[in-house]
């Protein structure tokens, strides 16, 4: 697994935009409660339940390889002159 330039800015920006998505899907909301381990799996079994992404492996599943998943879809949906792709 490559780490990404910017990947943890990456992933916040991912939660936000999965999290937006989900509600409008209707999977619910995050709150703010919620532990970040807890926001980034709600929001990788949402965009894996669309097809969005690719799922992992059953045995490769895990909170760095799920964070890595979410950077690297939002790294594809986000305009080429954005600045966190700099």
């Amino acid at each position: 697994m490559n780490k990404i330039h910017n990947e943890p800015e990456l992933v916040k920006k991912a939660l936000q935009i999965g999290a937006v998505y989900a509600k409008k899907r209707g999977y619910g909301e995050i709150e703010n409660e919620d532990s970040l381990k807890l926001k980034v799996e709600f929001v990788y079994r949402v965009l894996t339940e669309d097809k969005l992404i690719q799922p992992l492996a059953k045995d490769q599943i895990s909170d760095p390889n799920m964070r890595h998943k979410l950077a690297l879809w939002i790294s594809r949906q986000l305009p080429a002159d954005h600045p966190l792709l700099k």
